[in-house]
């Protein structure tokens, strides 16, 4: 398995490109309409997009890849804010771009796309319907958790208990996985549990 991260240029989250061989990949988010070009150059298909959650910062590029035949999955009820007046406002009115959700995610729930096993794990409190994904030893956190940081609740549908909460529920997990944040650096499961400031075991 091969992790590509896509850095923004200017206002959006990382996108991240994962595959198995090498042709065909997944996205964890996608921020950017700029996203499918980098996946093109890397020589990769986009089949589809697990939005981590519904923001602008990580949608922006979705109706590129919508259009492009990917499918694009969230988890269970992040739909209701992506397409939402109040998702819109947060971003001072701008235009959410023009796609479809192929279907929404469950918690536990397991899918295997492009050769690819991923668990959902739902993480609600940076917004109520984010989610987590975990891939291999990888495990990708939106807006959840970050290096030394936590997302933050001030936003519509966000809650900080329940944010506690999901990353207490990250740091549960059994092992170590290496952590894809949606903003700044990668880290690890491991390193958070020790020294993350916000949130302790």
């Amino acid at each position: 398995m091969k992790v590509y991260k896509i850095y923004p240029k200017g206002f959006a989250c990382n996108s991240y490109a994962v595959t198995e061989d090498g042709k065909n990949c997944i996205l964890v988010d996608c921020g950017q309409e700029r996203v499918l070009g980098e996946c093109r150059r890397l020589g990769l298909n986009p089949v589809a997009v697990l939005l981590t959650h519904g923001h602008y910062d990580h949608i922006g590029g979705c109706g590129e890849l919508f259009g492009a035949g990917a499918e694009i999955f969230c988890g269970k009820g992040e739909d209701a804010l992506i397409f939402s007046d109040a998702n819109r406002a947060i971003f001072h009115g701008i235009t959410i771009p023009r796609f479809e959700i192929a279907r929404t995610l469950n918690d536990g729930e397991k899918l295997s796309l492009v050769g690819l096993d991923i668990e959902v794990v739902a993480t609600p409190g940076h917004t109520a319907g984010g989610v987590s994904y975990i891939i291999g030893d990888a495990l990708f956190t939106g807006d959840t958790l970050f290096f030394e940081s936590v997302g933050r609740t001030d936003l519509e549908t966000g809650s900080a208990v329940q944010l506690i909460n999901s990353v207490k529920k990250l740091y549960s997990l059994g092992g170590d996985y290496k952590v894809y944040c949606g903003h700044g650096e990668d880290t690890s499961l491991g390193y958070e549990r020790e020294f993350n400031p916000y949130v302790r075991m």
